[in-house]
C-alpha cells in the first residue's frame, strides 16, 4: 500500500496546478487541500479493483487522482462553518482556518472541475463509450443522488434519531457512492468484466463503503483528536446519528465485520486476483484511524 499513497502524492502534484501559476493563492490552497495527508483509500481501491481487469498504472494514476480530488473537495467543503464547521483535518488546519472561507469554497469548485477535466483529457478506456461511462459513474456518485444528497440527508439529520435503514441509506449516498465510484473506475480502466465480475464488485463495494463509515463512527466515538487527525467526538457534541448511537460499540463492531465478510464473500469468484481488494476490506475495518 505504502508504494501506491507514494506514488498518489507524486501524481497529484504533477497533475495539479502548480502555485506558481495564477491565480497562486488558489492553487496553492487547492495543493494544501489535495497533498500531504490522508490514507488514500479511494485510490488503493483503484489500483486494487484495477489488478481484477489488468489496467495500465499509468490509467489507474489518472483515475485515482480524479476520485481523489473529487474527496478533497468534499472535505474542504464540509469542514466549512455552514457545514460541518471543524477546524482540524489530516493533523493540520482546515482550509477556510489556512487560508479563508471564500478561498475554500474556490479550492472546492476547482478541485471537482479538475477531477473531470482529468477524465476527459487523458485515454483511460479502450473504447470511448467506456471512457464517457466513466465520466458518468464519477458525476453521479458526487452529485445530489450520491455524496452531495448523502451531505444534505447529513444535515438533515443533525438532532434526529435515524432508524438503521435511514442510517444506511444516507452514508451509501454520503460515503459509500465514492468509495463504489473508484472502485468502478478501476475496473474500466482495463479489460472489460464479465456481468457477474462486476456485479460481484459492485458488493464488494457497497459493503466496503458502509463498513468505512461504520468504523469512523466508532473512531469518533473512541479515538483521540491527535490519532484521527481531525476533532474527535465532534458527530456526538452535534448531535449527528451514528452508527453508535443507533447501535452501540458493541453492535457497530459487529455489524463492521458483518460487512467485512460481506465484502470477502463478493470477492469469491476472482480467486487470487482479488487479494488486494481483500486487504482493503481488512484495512478498512481494522484501522485504528
Amino acid at each position: 500500500m505504502g508504494g501506491i499513497q507514494a506514488r498518489m502524492e507524486e501524481a497529484l502534484a504533477r497533475l495539479m496546478p502548480r502555485p506558481a501559476i495564477a491565480p497562486e493563492r488558489l492553487h496553492e490552497a487547492m495543493r494544501y487541500a489535495a497533498l500531504e495527508g490522508g490514507k488514500r483509500v479511494r485510490p488503493l481501491l483503484v489500483f486494487a479493483a484495477g489488478e481484477l481487469s489488468r489496467a495500465p498504472a499509468a490509467r489507474l494514476e489518472v483515475a485515482a487522482a480524479a476520485v481523489e480530488l473529487i474527496h478533497a473537495y468534499s472535505l474542504a467543503h464540509d469542514d466549512l462553518p455552514c457545514m460541518d464547521d471543524d477546524v482540524l483535518r489530516r493533523g493540520k488546519p482546515t482550509v477556510h482556518v489556512e487560508y479563508d472561507q471564500a478561498t475554500a469554497l474556490l479550492v472546492g469548485d476547482a478541485l471537482q472541475s479538475l477531477a473531470f477535466q482529468l477524465l476527459a483529457e487523458h485515454r483511460l478506456a479502450d473504447e470511448p463509450k467506456t471512457q464517457l461511462e466513466m465520466v458518468r459513474v464519477l458525476a453521479a456518485a458526487a452529485g445530489s443522488r450520491g455524496m452531495a444528497g448523502g451531505q444534505q440527508l447529513d444535515l438533515e439529520a443533525t438532532g434526529k434519531a435515524l432508524s438503521l435503514p435511514e442510517l444506511e441509506f444516507m452514508h451509501i449516498h454520503k460515503t459509500g457512492a465514492l468509495v463504489r465510484a473508484a472502485v468502478l473506475l478501476g475496473a474500466m480502466c482495463g479489460e472489460p468484466l464479465a456481468p457477474e465480475a462486476r456485479a460481484g464488485l459492485d458488493r464488494y463495494a457497497k459493503c466496503v463503503g458502509l463498513a468505512f463509515q461504520v468504523v469512523d463512527d466508532l473512531l469518533d466515538a473512541e479515538a483521540s483528536t491527535a490519532t484521527l487527525g481531525k476533532t474527535a467526538g465532534k458527530d456526538s457534541k452535534q448531535g449527528k446519528p451514528t452508527y453508535v448511537s443507533a447501535l452501540g460499540t458493541e453492535r457497530s463492531r459487529e455489524l463492521a465485520e458483518e460487512l467485512r465478510g460481506d465484502a470477502h464473500a463478493a470477492l469469491a469468484g476472482f480467486g487470487a486476483g482479488g487479494r488486494r481488494l481483500g486487504e482493503l476490506a481488512d484495512f478498512i475495518v481494522l484501522r485504528k484511524f
